[in-house]
């Protein structure tokens, strides 16, 4: 480089950090510098505090609070959970739940909580999941409708007393439907000839039609021919399964004039339970599956299929039934952690192709008043065969989870606001009577955890509130829960839609709803995950945004999380919530093996922690503190998250970690998120996640809407869709779906009118019977007003009042027709995965980027911002500095970025640089650091001998422990503390320098010459040491500390007696596991940087 090349880089470089200290000057250090450099008090993570098994004590309460606050913690989930897997009774501590002792150290944590400056919060029931105890009667319960009947002829007077469904039985209705026709019965009425191929016994249970035997499934493929004497027809198929896990895979065939076998339906039936969940995850999980088709008439029939678990009944009928009734009326719920958004969406059933095969309304006679408190039915009897169908709820078998057996009972009723009322002074009623509000403040959360409970389908009144809401009697469709249909099947499907919309409505408004006014009226916040697994039966939009404080989870490895976490995000940013929780590294082992609780530290933490914060989340709830009642250890532990607790080998050295994540979460918590798309998420329910077709294109953001905030909040302004909060979309994207409640149209019709832009085909019909035919006309009418000039085909696009909309087009397509840009475009040296966020703050654009990959990855990203400067806002270090080599190019600012393995960025751009224009395009944004050289020679290192270490010993050279020819090394967990003397090479003033570790595990703790430097627990796994330095004699001290593996893994081939840890036998690993690396690793170096890098 020749000297006037160096001189005018010099100039600009001083431009460059005169110019920023100027804005620097007249900005002041703003709210935004101070509050990452020193993250708020809310910024603080929680913590879900798992007391398990009663293992719980007064000393362990105060010593868990006072680690929280060392580190950071700001508040505290008790969660009161019972570990139901382990069937070992040394496991279960001495303080038993809803006892006098359980109160009063329930008290203890509340005040010393205070005290301490850690709030607290109560899940709202013992275990986690969800709303129930002991003092839940099955009359208050989560029920569901069942029936039993009694056959009749006519005319005659009967004086009978009816059957009942269930031991636990309360009245709904009592109908009288006409009997099938004759010959429309089961094929079982014929005496079909049965034969299986291969020969297997007892196949004639599955067509005896009593239900009471089984018939093991063969894993092998099976034919079972059937034959009767002569032609029969069949209309529908219903699998029966034993009261055991069952899956049938295969088809009903059959044989037609020519000898040939046709395929007339295809099998698919599973029937599970939610997997450890002892009582399952809804009402009927082994209840029957319901298949019809057009008729098909002969008398030779086959069954190919495979599979496992047992079937009662192979019912081959004539009648004609509702496809998948028990799915549809919400007996058995989808069984799905992640349901698809179209889990409770089906194809309109075909009408039959005979008479007589549907009851008609006309036909139906209430004999409810006719029938007594005891059952007993008195009634005249028209002519004809007539069914007598007595429905009535029962409770589910759904009770709160995982709990103790004294505080274990039914879960309470989702839909009802008074028995919601009677479960809260139960419990949250009485821990507050027991003490003053003023010992109480800190107590500031009602907590209520992912829904885990399964389905409900009826509740006290549901028949009036559902004829307040719609307009029209229920009852007449009651048949519909026994799998018949009443009138059509389109008229019966309606039904069905509006049941299940006013069931996610009740547990919303009702269940979430009153949960929260409760809390508010006792100066508490609900705080709610909005989602469920196996069995969820709201609508996650709806069910959120009746809660104070919304959270999502993710999980510490795998891909769990992505649903939740956009499902919370989502809601939070649709209906104002500025902060979004996140259940955060939860574990996904399986019990009995306790690697994931052990392995994991803050470095294989971040990559997904990194990710979640791009999904939405901005407030880290940590999972899992489990209370340890006594100074063993490791302790106290669980298969099902991080340990983070005092008696972790890493948690005092946490801080660090915990730091970066407050100041990452309080940058996320700025201004709004920025989006381009809603995509709305449809009417349906239940409902846990919209569908994103099609779909978003790189460097654009979303959020789902629905309906409730379509209708109440939604409004254009500029071309753009508002809400109230200040969030705001470009494009509103409609689900591929035939059907649209005609409110909703009108709305969006509306909206379009106004400005807005729509993507999506028009609706043909409305999937309610609210006012039908009326509804379906309105729907039609609006939906050619709207979409009039734009078919799809010959037109994709047309102008509606001040609005667009766009038909059958792919999203980028759309975005081209309005002229938008990507928020951000990454260009990369590499193939890197590189998920980002976007948050826009009055002074400022705040963009997150994370490097999810091990390596260092190089990109050039380009924002959508003009004529600002961008700077880099590290949240590890706290550094803030601009980035002086950047330019504009077709709206986009473009960034040359380089990232460390796992690092994630702030770039922000703040308006007010005046000077921004003349500091494009110069320097390096990332100067590389300059070696000066590496610390060699050996170390001193200490290591604990409680814990089966030397007291010292010297490295010639850095090396992992397990590596080493010592046991007590190689098996060592805990801290080592490196100790090394040395000089510093000649070093030219003006210098940054840093101390490179290489690489460490697990964390590094460095003290320079007395001075705390900090902990070291992540690439580039360095920290700067300029002012702790002197020129000689540096006394430098790392302390390295580990995870438990190791001498968890040493200590499962020994003996109890010879055992340095405590734990339960299922938590701990095998002992011929893997070792975990440990240690400091190097090489441990000395780098250099120009000073004037950092502000």
């Amino acid at each position: 480089m020749s000297n006037g090349i160096r001189f005018y880089h010099g100039i600009m470089r001083m431009v460059v950090v005169m110019g920023m200290t100027m804005l620097m000057t007249a900005y002041g250090q703003d709210d935004l510098e101070r509050g990452f450099s020193s993250p708020p008090e809310e910024t603080k993570p929680y913590v879900y505090w798992y007391w398990m098994s009663g293992n719980i004590s007064k000393e362990g309460i105060t010593r868990d609070l006072e680690a929280m606050r060392r580190v950071g913690i700001g508040a505290a989930f008790i969660g009161n959970i019972e570990d139901v897997w382990d069937a070992n009774p040394k496991t279960r501590g001495p303080v038993r739940m809803l006892t006098e002792e359980w109160w009063q150290l329930t008290e203890h944590a509340i005040r010393e909580g205070k005290r301490l400056g850690v709030n607290i919060g109560l899940f709202n029931s013992p275990g986690w999941s969800q709303s129930g105890g002991p003092w839940v009667e099955p009359k208050q319960a989560m029920r569901y409708v069942v029936w039993a009947d009694a056959e009749v002829k006519g005319p005659a007077h009967i004086d009978m007393k009816l059957p009942v469904a269930a031991k636990q039985f309360e009245d709904i209705t009592t109908l009288a439907i006409p009997a099938p026709a004759p010959g429309a019965g089961p094929i079982a009425a014929q005496n079909p000839r049965v034969a299986p191929h291969p020969a297997a016994s007892g196949i004639e249970v599955l067509f005896d039609g009593r239900h009471d035997a089984e018939w093991e499934i063969p894993k092998k493929e099976t034919v079972i021919e059937v034959e009767t004497d002569t032609p029969f027809s069949a209309r529908s198929l219903i699998l029966y399964a034993a009261q055991r896990p069952t899956t049938v895979r295969g088809e009903l065939q059959v044989k037609d004039a020519s000898g040939v076998f046709k395929r007339v339906c295809k099998i698919e039936f599973k029937r599970q339970t939610g997997g450890s969940h002892p009582p399952g995850f809804g009402a009927e999980l082994y209840g029957p599956l319901s298949i019809a088709f057009p008729t098909v008439k002969a008398d030779h029939f086959r069954f190919v299929i495979s599979g496992s678990g047992a079937l009662v009944e192979l019912e081959l009928t004539g009648e004609y039934w509702l496809d998948n009734f028990l799915e549809k009326t919400l007996g058995k719920p989808v069984l799905a952690n992640q349901p698809p958004w179209n889990s409770y969406i089906w194809p309109t059933q075909r009408g039959p192709d005979a008479l007589g095969l549907v009851i008609k309304p006309d036909r139906i006679i209430n004999l409810t008043k006719y029938v007594g408190a005891d059952g007993s039915l008195r009634w005249d009897v028209p002519a004809g065969n007539w069914i007598i169908r007595r429905f009535g709820m029962t409770p589910t078998p759904a009770h709160n989870f995982p709990a103790a057996p004294e505080a274990k009972g039914p879960e309470i009723d989702k839909m009802s606001r008074p028995l919601i009322r009677h479960h809260y002074e139960q419990f949250f009623g009485k821990l507050l009577g027991r003490m003053p509000a003023e010992d109480r403040s800190a107590l500031r959360y009602i907590v209520a955890d992912s829904y885990e409970q399964g389905s409900q389908n009826w509740t006290d009144g549901f028949a009036a509130d559902f004829q307040k809401r719609y307009g029209y009697d229920p009852i007449p469709f009651m048949p519909a829960f026994s799998g018949r249909i009443v009138d059509s099947p389109e008229m019966t499907e309606r039904f069905l839609w509006d049941l299940r919309r006013l069931i996610a409505d009740h547990v919303a408004y009702n269940y979430v709803g009153g949960l929260r006014d409760l809390a508010m009226k006792d100066g508490m916040r609900l705080w709610l995950e909005n989602y469920g697994h196996k069995g969820f039966i709201g609508e996650f939009m709806q069910y959120g945004s009746q809660a104070n404080e919304i959270g999502g989870e993710f999980w510490a490895s795998g891909s769990g999380g992505n649903v939740e976490l956009r499902a919370a995000a989502s809601t939070a940013h649709v209906f104002g919530q500025p902060i979004v929780h996140a259940e955060s590294y939860t574990n996904v082992g399986t019990h009995g093996t306790p690697s994931e609780a052990w392995i994991h530290d803050p470095w294989s933490l971040k990559r997904k922690g990194d990710w979640a914060a791009t999904e939405g989340i901005n407030h880290v709830v940590l999972h899992v503190y489990i209370s340890q009642p006594n100074e063993q250890k490791p302790g106290i532990a669980a298969w099902f998250g991080i340990e983070m607790n005092r008696n972790n080998t890493w948690f005092e050295q946490s801080k660090g970690w915990i730091d970066y994540q407050r100041r990452r979460d309080y940058m996320l918590q700025q201004g709004k998120y920025v989006a381009d798309i809603a995509y709305f998420i449809g009417e349906d329910a239940p409902k846990m996640m919209g569908s994103h077709s099609p779909a978003l294109p790189p460097g654009h953001a979303f959020d789902d809407i629905n309906a409730q905030a379509v209708l109440e909040r939604l409004k254009v302004e500029n071309g753009r869709f508002i809400l109230p909060d200040g969030m705001s979309y470009r494009v509103l994207v409609l689900p591929p779906l035939d059907t649209m409640r005609p409110e909703v149209l009108r709305k969006i019709r509306d909206l379009v009118a106004a400005g807005g832009t729509i993507l999506g085909s028009p609706p043909v019909r409305s999937p309610s019977l609210e006012r039908y035919p009326d509804c379906d006309r309105e729907v039609a009418q609006l939906a050619a007003e709207l979409w009039r000039d734009c078919d799809g085909k010959d037109h994709k696009a047309a102008i509606f009042g001040k609005g667009r909309v766009f038909r059958d087009m792919e999203i980028k397509e759309v975005f081209a027709a309005l002229n938008m840009i990507p928020d951000l475009r990454v260009s990369r040296s590499k193939q890197a995965t590189i998920p980002w966020i976007h948050r826009h703050a009055e002074r400022a654009e705040i963009y997150f980027l994370s490097n999810q990959d091990d390596a260092d990855v190089q990109i050039e990203a380009g924002f959508r911002v003009r004529g600002l400067q961008p700077e880099l806002w590290d949240a590890v270090t706290g550094e803030r500095r601009p980035l002086s080599e950047f330019n504009e190019d077709g709206g986009h600012t473009v960034v040359p970025l380089t990232f460390a393995p796992r690092q994630s960025l702030f770039v922000v751009f703040r308006k007010g640089a005046n000077t921004a224009s003349c500091m494009r395009t110069v320097g390096e944004n990332f100067p590389k650091f300059q070696d000066a050289g590496e610390i060699t020679g050996s170390w001193t290192v200490h290591f604990d001998p409680q814990w089966g270490g030397p007291d010292k010993v010297v490295f010639d050279k850095l090396t992992d422990w397990t590596r080493r020819p010592e046991n007590g090394i190689k098996h060592y967990s805990g801290t080592a503390i490196y100790r090394k003397l040395f000089d510093l090479p000649s070093i030219t003033s003006g210098r940054r320098v840093y101390l490179d570790l290489g690489s460490v595990a697990s964390m590094a703790r460095i003290r320079l010459n007395g001075h705390d430097l900090g902990t070291v627990w992540c690439a580039p796994w360095r920290i700067e040491i300029t002012k702790a330095m002197k020129s000689t004699a540096n006394h430098l001290e790392i302390e390295v500390v580990n995870t438990w593996a190791n001498r968890l893994i040493a200590d499962s081939g020994l003996p109890a007696s010879e055992r340095l840890t405590v734990a339960a036998e299922s938590m701990r690993p095998q002992a011929d596991s893997p070792l975990m690396p440990a240690g400091l690793f190097g090489p441990v170096k000395l780098m250099l940087i120009d000073k004037d890098l950092k502000q």
